[in-house]
């Protein structure tokens, strides 16, 4: 999981700082305040990471049905205003598969742009495990030099010793680091693996469909708008057994929850490859087209929680689209309960304030500890966004809310007392 973010001059953010980031992670605030930016970062990373040009140094998108974004240029992510022509993007990891050979590691990256308006790397950082930091720094005329804090002196300066994919160092570069070499590998290793199993589910989600065609594989990602989650499900039902059972079965039990729907079947149409959704309630079935807006944007939500491989990431945008109150409370205990099934992160950018208290009562029940969830307020101001941890004690109460936090609904509460105790007085004979 990642465990902070760090973002400089990029887009909305002057200096974010070091970001906590916890198992279930909360981004609230008002429209425009920066939430969607923070969450762009490691989805830019993740497309770089996936490119199929490993001499890349960063991807910023473009191309249809494989990339998240399409970021523009480099002055489109550089901070208006600011004052250096850099930015940059750092953050911290904890794995925990029996494959990695690193548990810890940290990533930082600075990029500048070229003559020709390019974006390099003008500094790469790795780190783990309490090992040496192994730093690349970007010379002039294409070359790089290879460090290994804190020695002063280089390594080692080549054209050669280039960053790939913004993440990992060259074969040249490896070779040259003699015993720290397989070090580096791992480091870079651990944090490709880590952006590669992040998954991103955004606000715009697609259409359902009346049918779907499943040319029986299993989709790699459900895609930012949620157009393959219909084909995780499809290949979810025709797989193992046990495997089969908990996606679909654990579907159904939280549209049950939500007061959705009973339950949800794959159908086969005649003898075609093609499918349908079948959402029961109330002894009614209907085709996935037919039922409320909420229900099918939520599928995908659903979809993408239960799918994840163990020790994914899960970020979302605003999942409480269409949902009505209850179904948006439920959302906080899907999170809470699968992250700690599966050892899941999901970093959730929200507007619902239904959603946040309930995540407020799971702590007050000691469902969730405190410490198990960072919950963030995002506002603008003339310098840029700013981003502030809200505390939490045991029982749930947020002792610094920000002025006007979810429109001030205390305030609201007070005027309602007020007026109906005034139009009393006035009624009373």
């Amino acid at each position: 999981m990642f465990t902070s973010l760090q973002l400089t001059r990029f887009k909305a953010w002057s200096d974010t700082g070091n970001v906590e980031l916890a198992p279930v992670t909360l981004l609230l605030g008002t429209n425009s305040s920066g939430k969607s930016s923070f969450i762009q970062s490691l989805l830019l990373l993740k497309q770089t990471v996936e490119s199929p040009d490993r001499t890349i140094h960063l991807n910023l998108g473009g191309e249809e049905g494989r990339d998240a974004f399409h970021f523009g240029d480099f002055s489109s992510i550089l901070q208006q205003g600011a004052r250096e022509r850099q930015f940059g993007i750092g953050f911290d990891i904890q794995r925990h598969g029996d494959e990695d050979r690193v548990r810890r590691g940290r990533f930082e990256a600075i990029y500048a742009s070229t003559s020709r308006g390019a974006v390099v790397t003008q500094q790469l950082r790795l780190a783990g495990d309490g090992h040496p930091i192994i730093r690349v720094q970007r010379r002039e005329r294409g070359a790089f030099s290879i460090h290994v804090e804190p020695e002063v002196q280089a390594r080692g300066r080549s054209p050669d010793y280039a960053p790939e994919r913004s993440i990992a160092l060259s074969s040249r570069a490896i070779s040259l680091l003699g015993d720290l070499g397989p070090l580096a590998e791992d480091i870079s290793l651990a944090i490709r693996r880590e952006l590669e199993d992040l998954i991103y589910l955004g606000p715009l989600r697609r259409q359902p469909e009346r049918s779907y065609q499943w040319n029986r594989t299993w989709p790699g990602e459900i895609g930012a708008d949620g157009h393959r989650a219909i084909d995780v499900l499809l290949a979810s039902a025709h797989g193992p057994g046990a495997e089969r059972h908990r996606i679909l079965d654990g579907i159904s039990r939280w549209l049950r929850r939500m007061e959705l729907a009973d339950g949800l079947q794959v159908r086969p149409i005649g003898r075609s490859s093609r499918y349908e959704v079948v959402i029961d309630s109330q002894a009614v079935s209907a085709n996935l087209r037919d039922v409320g807006i909420g229900l099918a944007l939520v599928l995908p939500v659903l979809i993408a929680a239960l799918s994840a491989p163990p020790g994914a990431t899960v970020i979302l945008e605003e999942p409480e689209i269409h949902l009505h109150p209850l179904a948006q409370s439920v959302l906080a205990e899907l999170f809470v309960e699968v992250s700690r099934e599966r050892r899941l992160q999901f970093i959730v950018e929200t507007h619902s304030e239904h959603l946040f208290r309930r995540m407020q009562t799971l702590i007050a029940r000691e469902h969730l500890a405190a410490t198990d969830c960072a919950l963030y307020f995002v506002e603008r101001e003339s310098s840029g966004s700013v981003l502030r941890r809200l505390a939490i004690d045991p029982y749930g109460r947020v002792t610094n809310w920000p002025d006007r936090f979810f429109g001030d609904s205390l305030a609201e509460t007070e005027e309602q007392a007020r007026l109906m105790f005034e139009r009393r007085l006035t009624s009373s004979p």
